[in-house]
C-alpha cells in the first residue's frame, strides 16, 4: 500500500517539472515576439538636423584618395599648410555658410542644405571661391555622409558611385569637421 502513494507524488513531480518547462518556453517566446516588434518600429531620424545645426564645423582635414578601379593608389592630404580657419555653420532654416574655403582669405559661399530621403547624402548649394580654373565650385552638392556625431562631421565628395569598371580612375575626396567649442 506504501508503494502506491510513492508513485503517485512521483508522476506529480514529473508533471509539475513538464509544467515549469513549458512555461519557462512560453516566457521565453513571448519576450522573443515583444523584442521582435520593438526593433521593427521605425526609427527616427529626426535628431540629424539638429546634429547638424547645434553649432560651427570647423575643418580639420582634406584628404584626397584616387582609386583606379577598387585598387586605391595614393592617399593625399591638402591644407596641411593653410593657417586660415575654414567653418561650415548650418542654419535650422535649411541655410548655410562655408568660411575660407580652400585657403583663400575672406571668400564666403553661403547657400541651402537638405538631407537625401534616406538620410546617407548632404545636399547644399553653397558656392565657393577656389583656386580651380573656373574660379569657384560646389564642392558638397551632393555629399556622402560617413559620419555626423555630436562633435565630429566627416563627408565625401566626388566619384561616389557604387559601380565602376575595373580601370575607372576615380577621386574621392573626404572632409573632416570638428564642432567649433562655443564659449
Amino acid at each position: 500500500m506504501k508503494l502506491i502513494p510513492y508513485i503517485g507524488l512521483e508522476f506529480l513531480f514529473l508533471q509539475v517539472q513538464r509544467m515549469k518547462k513549458i512555461l519557462l518556453l512560453g516566457v521565453f517566446a513571448f519576450a522573443l515576439l515583444i523584442g521582435f516588434l520593438v526593433n521593427s518600429c521605425k526609427k527616427s531620424t529626426d535628431y540629424l538636423p539638429t546634429l547638424l545645426t547645434n553649432g560651427k564645423w570647423q575643418l580639420a582635414s582634406v584628404m584626397v584618395f584616387n582609386y583606379v578601379g577598387p585598387t586605391l593608389e595614393s592617399v593625399d592630404t591638402l591644407n596641411t599648410n593653410c593657417n586660415l580657419t575654414q567653418v561650415f555653420q548650418f542654419n535650422t532654416n535649411n541655410t548655410c555658410t562655408y568660411a575660407n574655403f580652400d585657403c583663400l582669405a575672406g571668400t564666403s559661399g553661403s547657400g541651402t542644405w537638405s538631407f537625401s530621403t534616406d538620410h546617407l547624402y548632404l545636399h547644399t548649394t553653397v558656392v565657393c571661391k577656389d583656386t580651380t580654373a573656373a574660379g569657384s565650385s560646389i564642392p558638397f552638392q551632393s555629399a556622402r555622409i560617413i559620419n555626423l556625431g555630436q562633435f565630429s562631421l566627416v563627408l565625401q565628395t566626388g566619384y561616389l558611385q557604387t559601380y565602376y569598371s575595373p580601370t575607372q580612375v576615380r577621386q574621392i575626396t573626404q572632409y573632416g569637421f570638428v564642432k567649433v567649442k562655443t564659449q
